[in-house]
């Protein structure tokens, strides 16, 4: 195939039409350029009248392109048939996130990051282009209307569309704070649009990292240590050299690359290497053996994150107190296209195209390993098949490898792909966890103590996030379990920070996949030995000003006829509510025993993220983060055996949920004026507390260690 463009960086071409850069908090930018706004922009207007959405957020599958070129076009009062939407390139002065301050995509953030920025690139261009139709038409710019995608003058007769204009709006001067719409004229906004993406990825036209090829190019596979912490010693690469295909054989940092003809022959000459590793350092304990000590340490309990009253004392006299302990493994994200990326490396230059998450700091790692000032190493996003954190590191550890496979073979072009079963033994997995909670109720079943001891390893300590670790809490490690909606009197929450070697990384929804399931299934015990009912004394519970809190536990409650823990017909019923990333979600799982294991029915869910920029978005969003949690408590582990080793190697080996079990889901959305917040994430955390509190119901028992299913 021939050489691979970035057609996202075509518009810096000079070809005719009109550009539109919106970069907040700074104003908005204009240029002139061959009837082309310059340099970069967010919006571009063809003469054709197609509306493109440069994207500076990476599109996961969960809906970034579709949710952000909705704001734009909804300004803009553009026709939905007319936008179009591409990633944006890596330009930090144009792309940072608002929230973030760099360019990238994470934590939930896409869609409030950019709720004013990309509205305000819609409403610019569009007084832009009501500006240019006054001109032309010698009329007032208020007689100007703009309606999908029409530009017209009812007391003239006169209409254009958005191509017709586009050469002279290019002359405008865009406001400064373009007027912005208020939530009772949206036209665009909250309503079921079909997806922008769904066309190219439906007929195999989408391009992801894993599908770009450049002439010449060499494909790389890498031999990485057995065991966490090993270094390498030496090799013998004559073994691999010996391969059909291969043709040359390189040390780097992370290990030894092979570079060959095809991806299989360099998986063939990887794993004909003669390798030794020094592993005086390597992480040798099994995940059986730290899970026992992670636990010693949540026992003991740690440096205080949170505390309210006197827990202790609270404890002494409370009449009955209940413990639990709660495990979780390592987990894999386990998205369906592994690792990869292509570099194109000259003597002054480089370009990417992978799948990043976190554009700013990936394009500054490539450029410190190549020697290479940022502005020239040029980093194209590409679609990318799931991520779910994965993508973006503490490290940049995959950008840094694919440079290093660059630096080490010199000028030329080279693909990097990492194998299903470097995915799965590669690390960077959500972090082994303990909980020891502890109760206390009086007489009267109430609540009068409350103490949750946590155990995990830090995400962000040893990193260059290491500056938000407070007081030595790494807030990630605790998300969820401090600042509860719930009025707990004597409350405490503890957290002991553990050591491995194994790298760990932020998974679907960080923190929360864990806290959520200690506090609401420990809570959901609290309240049955109590005598509560599990939802009105959660709603007794909730502090005055957790309205958003009670408006979805109420709603859920009611779509779902909620009734209490028996559902009849061999079914019981389990509650869970959780805030995360600014959005509340409550859930109630419909579950039977299947021989010994849940098998999930139906999921209710109420779910409150303020304005619903595409009500079918969020419905699927809430509905694939529930998949992914319910697959995770029910199956998924990352098993390190004695040694070290990771035993997990495939899916054969890394059991997740299938389509026939996926439960029907219910997804109700509370209706918001407020600003939009994350819907990426806050589907995961209550699934599980959820489906095990039915299983409390059913079996008199709440499973202490996750995955529920064991094998």
């Amino acid at each position: 195939m021939g050489e691979v463009r970035a057609t996202r960086r075509s518009f810096l071409a000079g070809s005719a039409g009109l550009v539109v850069a919106a970069v907040l908090p700074r104003p908005l930018l204009a240029g002139r350029r061959a009837g082309v706004f310059a340099p970069n922009a967010f919006v571009r207007v063809a003469e054709d009248s197609s509306v493109t959405v440069l994207v500076k957020h990476s599109e996961f599958g969960q809906g970034t392109w579709t949710g952000l070129t909705t704001m734009v076009a909804e300004e803009l009062d553009a026709d939905w048939s007319q936008m179009r939407a591409e990633n944006a390139p890596a330009n930090v002065e144009l792309y940072a996130s608002s929230i973030f301050g760099v360019q990238g995509t994470g934590g939930s953030t896409a869609t409030p990051a950019s709720w004013i920025p990309m509205r305000q690139a819609g409403a610019a261009a569009r007084a832009m282009i009501v500006d240019a139709a006054a001109r032309l038409w010698a009329l007032p710019a208020q007689e100007i209307d703009v309606r999908a995608g029409i530009v017209s003058s009812a007391a003239s007769g006169r209409t254009a569309t958005f191509g017709d204009l586009a050469a002279a709006a290019a002359e405008s001067r865009p406001p400064t704070e373009p007027r912005l719409k208020t939530p009772d004229r949206f036209v665009l906004i909250g309503r079921d649009v079909p997806r922008i993406d769904a066309p190219e990825k439906s007929n195999g036209t989408a391009q992801y990292g894993i599908d770009v090829f450049r002439d010449e190019m060499l494909n790389v596979a890498v031999a990485r240590p057995p065991r966490f912490g090993a270094t390498l010693t030496s090799f013998d690469p004559a073994p691999a050299l010996a391969v059909p295909g291969v043709q040359r054989v390189a040390r780097i940092p992370s290990g030894v690359a092979v570079y060959a003809d095809d991806t299989w022959a360099a998986f063939q000459g990887r794993d004909a290497l003669d390798t030794t590793w020094d592993e005086r350092n390597a992480e040798k304990r099994s995940s059986e053996e730290m899970m026992r000590t992670w636990s010693e340490a949540a026992r003991a309990g740690g440096t205080v994150a949170e505390a309210t009253g006197d827990a202790e004392a609270a404890l002494t006299e409370a009449a009955e107190v209940l413990e639990a302990e709660y495990q979780f493994p390592f987990l894999a994200h386990a998205a369906l296209e592994p690792l990869n990326g292509v570099i194109a490396l000259s003597a002054e230059r480089a370009e990417m195209w992978m799948g990043s998450q976190w554009q700013t700091s990936d394009q500054n790692a490539a450029a410190e390993v190549l020697g290479l000032a940022p502005e020239r190493v040029a980093l194209n996003t590409t679609l990318t098949g799931g991520s779910f954190g994965r993508r973006t590191t503490q490290d940049n550890h995959f950008a840094t490898e694919l440079s290093h496979v660059a630096r080490a073979a010199g000028p030329g072009s080279y693909k990097l792909v990492w194998s299903r079963e470097d995915e799965l033994r590669g690390g960077y997995y959500r972090p082994l966890t303990a909980h020891y909670l502890q109760g206390g109720l009086d007489a009267n079943g109430n609540i009068v103590a409350w103490r949750n001891n946590v155990a995990t390893q830090s995400l962000l300590a040893d990193s260059p996030f290491e500056q938000f670790v407070v007081d030595g809490i790494d807030g990630s490690s605790i998300e969820g379990s401090r600042d509860l909606p719930y009025a707990l009197p004597n409350a405490q929450v503890t957290l002991t920070t553990m050591d491995s070697a194994v790298p760990v990384l932020w998974w679907r929804a960080v923190g929360h996949t864990h806290t959520a399931y200690a506090t609401e299934t420990f809570l959901d015990e609290l309240l049955e030995r109590g005598g509560k009912d599990r939802v009105q004394g959660r709603l007794d519970l909730l502090r005055e000003s957790a309205v958003r809190d009670r408006d979805v536990l109420e709603r859920v409650a009611e779509v779902a006829n909620w009734q209490g823990p028996d559902a009849g017909n061999g079914l019981a019923r389990g509650v869970a509510l959780h805030k995360s990333f600014n959005s509340y979600v409550a859930m109630i799982a419909d579950v039977s025993d299947d021989g010994g294991q849940p098998r999930v029915h139906r999921v209710y869910v109420a779910v409150d993220c303020g304005i619903a920029i595409n009500p079918a978005v969020v419905k699927a969003q809430i509905a694939g983060g529930l998949g992914f949690g319910l697959s995770a408590a029910l199956f998924e582990e990352v098993r390190l055996l004695e040694g070290g080793e990771v035993e997990t190697s495939n899916y054969d080996r890394y059991r997740i949920l299938r389509n026939s079990e996926m439960p029907e889901v219910e997804v109700t959305i509370v209706e918001s004026t407020l600003d939009p917040t994350g819907i990426g994430e806050p589907g995961t955390p209550p699934i599980a507390p959820a489906v095990g509190n039915a299983w409390r119901a059913l079996t008199g028992e709440t499973p202490r260690r996750l995955p529920i299913v064991r094998t």
